[in-house]
């Protein structure tokens, strides 16, 4: 599926979007004015948290919902997993529960690379992907 390069709006494969009856077309095919098409714009705002803040201050990329969905989807798994991780390095100083945590930290950290990869590729592929919790409030404050 392919999504409106104006409104973000979930069309089929070259149809006219219904909502604006704006962009045919994939997301991609619109390159913004600072040269980056919004899925590489979707994929790069989670290499960091820094270009997902820049690219929801940056004029020509925050007036995209696609490009706004991935840097707040970014910006809310990124606070997640900081919770994740404080709460994990508490646990680890409870005597005996703090022996269990030597093999969590391992997994989630690998649970954690999977799902950052996912997120890069199917934002790299024009895909709106939402994690369960995070995706639904980043959606909302995108604008849906």
């Amino acid at each position: 599926m392919a999504f409106c390069p104006t409104c973000g709006t979930q069309i089929a494969d070259g149809a006219t979007c219904p909502k604006c009856a704006g962009g045919v077309g994939h997301v991609a095919s619109a390159p913004a004015a600072g040269g980056l098409t919004d899925n590489v714009a979707g994929a790069l705002a989670y290499v960091t948290i820094i270009p997902a803040i820049v690219f929801l201050v940056l004029e020509p990329f925050n007036r995209k919902r696609f490009v706004r969905f991935h840097a707040f989807q970014c910006i809310f798994f990124a606070i997640a997993w900081t919770v994740l991780w404080i709460g994990l390095a508490f646990i680890s100083h409870i005597p005996f529960l703090g022996w269990a945590t030597v093999l969590l930290w391992p997994l989630f950290s690998l649970a954690g690379f999977v799902i950052w990869l996912i997120l890069v590729l199917k934002a790299y592929q024009g895909q709106m992907f939402k994690l369960p919790v995070i995706g639904d409030m980043a959606e909302q404050q995108a604008g849906a």
